[in-house]
């Protein structure tokens, strides 16, 4: 008795694929709506004052997950950019580069974030610690690869040159994530570890919602600036006259 399988590497086409990300966006875009409000009103509402930062630590809610998806974001930008470069698969390069603004968004939103915790916790807006420069560099990397594309008017060099830059750049991934154990940093060491959690529980849902929330946008969006750039570069293929209409 044999099982129906679907075919996933149909979706590797970006006539296959535009229609299944439009009918995507919507589910993502109201999960995304739904887990803000829920991880916002936990982190504000719910969590309780820090005994030793006040009311200020709660920056914290929006800082982690942006910096957590910074990274993340910058290795999943990387890896469409090699696949689409080794295999020559054009839809790689594309989510690529959709993937860099949002990433870029997020690690500017960390860097304020940032400061705006540093200021009260250290009493200065920046300090040229090992994780805030190495996270720095993080940006420059992104706005660098998003220049470099735009600058190259054919799409294949483009992405070929971005490729080479992505993934030179996921060097500074781990050294981001592990600056405070490699240097004497001011930034706090992590608070969510494999053994614990240092933290209260409400404390911890609220991150832990806000970085689902940060999850589900970041594909809304991806998914949302893909479809434009296939709309971009398909522009003379015939199956999209049929999509948009």
């Amino acid at each position: 008795m044999s099982s129906q399988r679907i075919n996933w590497y149909k979706y590797a086409a970006p006539a296959n694929f535009y229609p299944l990300a439009g009918k995507m966006i919507p589910w993502f875009a109201v999960l995304t709506a739904l887990l803000f409000i829920a991880g916002l009103y936990v982190g504000f509402f719910v969590a309780p004052t820090d005994f030793q930062q006040g009311e200020s630590y709660r920056i914290l809610f929006i800082h982690v997950p942006a910096a957590w998806m910074g990274m993340f974001l910058y290795v999943l930008m990387a890896v469409y950019a090699g696949i689409g470069w080794a295999f020559n698969a054009r839809l790689a390069s594309m989510m690529a580069t959709a993937i860099s603004t949002t990433g870029a968004i997020f690690t500017f939103i960390s860097l304020v974030t940032g400061s705006l915790w540093g200021r009260p916790a250290w009493g200065v807006w920046w300090v040229w610690d090992a994780r805030l420069t190495s996270t720095l560099i993080l940006l420059f990397l992104y706005i660098g690869f998003i220049s470099l594309q735009s600058s190259i008017d054919e799409p294949r060099r483009a992405d070929r040159a971005g490729a080479v830059l992505a993934l030179v750049g996921l060097i500074n991934v781990p050294i981001i994530y592990f600056s405070v154990q490699w240097w004497n940093s001011l930034h706090q060491g992590a608070t969510i570890t494999a053994k614990s959690f240092k933290m209260a529980p409400s404390m911890l849902a609220s991150m832990l919602i806000l970085l689902a929330a940060c999850w589900m946008y970041s594909i809304a969006v991806v998914l949302v600036r893909v479809r434009y750039i296939i709309r971009e570069r398909e522009r003379e293929a015939p199956w999209l006259a049929e999509a948009v209409a």
